[in-house]
């Protein structure tokens, strides 16, 4: 009997097993076969390195003389190799069986299908299932068990509590070989694959993210990470909109029409869950719902149909999803610039959105679209942001949009579209969110940790931003009164920040409507109190972020790509550099030759420390 085993069945190591009762066999392996397999263990994937044990045990029987074994037709060139997903390499592999008069042998239905109605003697041979033993690192979870955490060389460990005391411990003392590891990796990704409760929801040289029933697994390997690991994660309740304690209005408002929604929360603390027993309080209500997730870990009923990302790209999700027109869409989770496009294109579509955003304050959720949505549009993209703590609604906040003069202003010009932040509960204003001065100013206003008002710390940070635009050394502000400031400056920027006949001074306060006094430090009367504390007058500054910034043809450029539309100070060492306002495209950039990226690439060149503090 002649053999031509497909990749599959090789693959699945289903050749050497089908000899065993075999005699006077000879399998004629195809080089199509051998070149597919090389391309997947080039590029990491463990499909590949198992096929090729496989033909290594071939090559052993063949010595032994068990089998005839030959390597015969050609390999695949590159264009049918990337079309191999399109039949190409199969049709390779079918045409060697058929010029052989041999039998095909596959684990690939669709394959054996082909090659049937192609008139070749098929043999099919379903692929291993090793379902029956259930997820080999079940034991490690109990009931307050949330994630497993498994590292070659590592003792195993886990985060277990309820929601509001959870803590990462130990679970065993016996530290994980690297063959245990291995064969736990294998055996989830072989489960995944053949279960009907799983799928490998990602797939890349390096790592796999596997979904197994209400399980979420990530499998990292060499060399994308220093040694095997498994993270499994596990939701540990599952809820209903009636667990939760807060004013039935929301509810309410959910229902009476489709809205813009963020719930945000830190890392852990419910969000997801959150939005599971939302997405069942719709559909319960009789809504369309779908998500959008990747990966794909929301535990929703059957009723809810669950998209990833389409060919990588949820914007192509998103034309898909408009197509089966929901009522409303859970997107999990909305982090990257791209996200929160899509979030409000499907939004603006008129389509009820409800994003789970990282955030450590409810307000920065909805600051998160700053730089990424107009700021006039914001409103009509997220008009409710609901804040989870510890697995409770702590905070909703109903946003709403005014033309108004801005809370603690008076000029009737002043007038502007307003956000309006408003605790949903009391109906008690929280925030306004506005531009002043080309800038996205966002003001607490029930803030009493400070004298200064919301409105004294911007007309402070814009006074400064116009001042150290001229200025090379350190500035201080004063307001003496509501359109008055006194401004302190080293002694040489004196005349850079008057500017001839006080022609610069002078276009500074018409751009902020205020009256500025400029002096010398030396003329501050809190200058000697600095210099006793050692301080020499300058503020004290947080640590901040390090950043690297990078220095191109034309410009230096210090990417902030979390910090989209948010004022901050660059420092070198802790001194100030300068203010800046990071772009909507995440970064900030600093035209080469300016008197700012000399002096940014001189620290650069110095190996100081560069950071980034908020303004």
């Amino acid at each position: 009997m002649t053999l031509v085993p497909d990749t599959s069945a090789v693959i699945d190591g289903r050749v050497s097993e089908r000899i065993d009762d075999s005699e006077g066999l000879t399998v004629l392996i195809p080089e199509a076969v051998v070149g597919e397999l090389e391309s997947q263990a080039n590029a990491g994937y463990d499909s590949g390195w198992s096929g090729l044990e496989e033909l290594q045990r071939l090559a052993g029987l063949a010595d032994e003389g068990t089998i005839d074994l030959q390597y015969v037709g050609r390999r695949a060139n590159a264009t049918e190799q990337d079309a191999a997903g399109e039949g190409e390499v199969d049709a390779i592999i079918r045409d060697v069986a058929a010029d052989n008069d041999a039998t095909l042998l596959s684990s690939d239905i669709v394959q054996s299908e082909v090659a049937k109605a192609k008139g070749l003697d098929v043999e099919y041979i379903e692929p291993r299932v090793d379902s029956d033993e259930g997820l080999p690192i079940a034991d490690f979870f109990d009931e307050e068990t949330m994630s497993v955490h498994l590292k070659t060389g590592t003792q195993p460990k886990a985060k277990r509590g309820a929601l509001d005391g959870m803590s990462y411990k130990t679970i065993d003392d016996t530290v994980s070989s690297e063959a245990q590891m291995d064969e736990w990796a294998d055996k989830i990704e072989s489960l995944a694959r053949s279960s009907n409760e799983g799928f490998v929801e990602l797939s890349e040289p390096g790592m796999t993210i596997i979904q197994y029933e209400d399980y979420r697994i990530a499998v990292a390997r060499p060399p994308f990470s220093d040694g095997i690991e498994i993270t499994a994660v596990r939701p540990i309740a599952k809820t209903t909109l009636d667990d939760y304690v807060f004013d039935d209005r929301l509810r309410e408002r959910l229902l009476e029409q489709e809205r813009g929604v963020l719930i945000s929360g830190s890392p852990g603390a419910g969000k997801s869950t959150f939005a599971q027993a939302v997405a069942e309080f719709l559909t319960d209500n009789d809504y369309a719902v779908k998500t959008m997730e990747k990966p794909r870990d929301l535990q929703v009923g059957d009723d809810i149909t669950q998209y990833t990302a389409l060919g990588g790209d949820m914007a192509t999700t998103a034309d898909s999803l408009l197509l089966v027109r929901p009522d409303y869409t859970i997107y999990d989770e909305v982090r990257k610039t791209e996200d929160f496009d899509v979030f409000a294109d499907m939004r603006l579509a008129g389509v009820g959105m409800v994003g789970v955003v990282h955030a450590t304050r409810a307000i920065d959720a909805l600051q998160r679209l700053v730089g990424r949505v107009e700021l006039g549009m914001i409103p009509q993209v997220v008009d409710t942001v609901v804040y989870i703590e510890a697995g409770e609604v702590h905070t909703v906040y109903d946003v709403t949009t005014e033309v108004k003069v801005p809370e603690g202003l008076t000029a009737e010009d002043l007038a502007r579209p307003v956000i309006q932040v408003t605790d949903f509960e009391t109906g008690k204003p929280a925030y306004e969110i506005y531009t002043f001065n080309r800038q996205v100013i966002t003001v607490p206003l029930d803030d009493e940790s400070t004298d200064d008002t919301g409105v004294d710390r911007i007309a402070k940070q814009e006074i400064e931003r116009e001042i150290r635009s001229v200025a090379r050394g350190h500035v201080t502000v004063e307001l003496t009164g509501q359109n008055n400031a006194i401004v302190y400056v080293e002694e040489s920027d004196i005349s850079y920040v008057i500017g001839k006949g006080g022609g610069r001074i002078s276009d500074i306060e018409d751009r902020l409507g205020i009256d500025i006094d400029v002096r010398t430090h030396e003329d501050n009367p809190e200058a000697g109190t600095a210099a006793a504390n050692g301080t020499g007058g300058a503020e004290t500054k947080p640590a901040g972020e390090v950043v690297q910034p990078e220095i191109t043809a034309r410009h230096v450029v210090i990417r902030m790509d979390g910090h989209v539309g948010e004022t901050v100070e660059v420092q070198a060492d802790g001194e100030y550099l300068f203010t800046a306002t990071v772009s909507s495209g995440g970064d900030i950039q600093i035209s080469r030759g300016s008197a700012i990226a000399e002096e940014l690439e001189d620290a650069i060149d110095r190996k100081q420390q560069i950071t980034v503090v908020p303004a």
